[in-house]
């Protein structure tokens, strides 16, 4: 929604309803006729087959064999209970770990999933992430866009051949095995440059948004190398990469920030 239409206390609609009818246009309050939409009564089995009662019942259930299995085999039922607690906090954070904001059948690959879990840590440090943006007039996506007190990045996951090496040549070439990556290294340039054009546009001065490529799979024989412009590291020092910065924004204007970001920079596979 665009901020500019939204009212200053937040609300987007007046707490008066009133008709544009001409009052003679009206219907008088007696021909008005009440009427009642059909209650649906909730069940039991409907309830169970939502997919957070699944997931609970699914957890209940391996906590309970734990349990039984190794009170069974120690002879000793406290022991079997911990063991069920201990196998539902392991199962619950599995699955928050396995979990992602966007949908899996949007989900373009492993490496975005592992990078998105990372950037989730960030949240309670002040940082804020949108996921699959889009460039406006171009094919290109900004897999993960931060915006924090240490400043503005475009994360790009990669997932590469881990069989194939990963070498740098005279400081300025990337290479996975025989493979130049120029190009990628020009695309991730070229997302996080429109990104600052289109924030600072709105914004109303210079916003720099820096590039990078995380890649999963083969390993990196650097911490941060920057490479034509962009940052390249191993994918599990993303969360590193972006917090050991100097604080550069307020909370202010990371909020303000992430809203122009949000409006400009529209979702690649559509809201919900």
């Amino acid at each position: 929604m665009d901020s500019a239409k939204q009212r200053d206390d937040g609300h987007t609609a007046s707490p008066i309803w009133v008709s544009e009818r001409p009052e003679a246009a009206r219907p008088e309050p007696e021909a008005l006729e009440p009427a009642f939409a059909p209650i649906e009564r909730a069940n039991v089995r409907g309830l169970l087959q939502q997919p957070r009662f699944k997931r609970l019942r699914n957890r209940l259930l391996v906590a309970l064999a734990v349990g039984l299995a190794v009170g069974f085999l120690t002879g000793n039922w406290q022991v079997g209970v911990t063991a069920a607690v201990v196998a539902a906090i392991v199962d619950t954070v599995y699955r928050a770990r396995k979990s992602s904001s966007v949908p899996a059948w949007r989900r373009s690959s492993v490496a975005e999933r592992r990078t998105e879990a990372q950037l989730r840590k960030l949240e309670r440090n002040g940082y804020r992430t949108l996921h699959a943006r889009a460039i406006p007039g171009s094919e290109a996506q900004i897999d993960h866009l931060v915006i924090g007190p240490t400043g503005v990045y475009a994360v790009d996951s990669e997932k590469w051949d881990k069989r194939l090496s990963v070498r740098v040549q005279m400081g300025k070439k990337l290479f996975h095995g025989p493979f130049d990556m120029k190009a990628r290294l020009a695309e991730a340039h070229f997302e996080a440059a429109e990104a600052s054009k289109y924030i600072s546009e709105v914004y109303g001065r210079q916003v720099s948004v820096v590039p990078s490529l995380a890649i999963y799979g083969p390993a990196v024989p650097w911490k941060i190398m920057t490479i034509k412009g962009v940052d390249v590291y191993e994918g599990g020092r993303a969360r590193k990469w972006i917090t050991k910065r100097e604080k550069a924004l307020t909370e202010t204007e990371i909020d303000r920030l992430y809203e122009i970001a949000a409006e400009v920079l529209p979702p690649r596979y559509g809201n919900g």
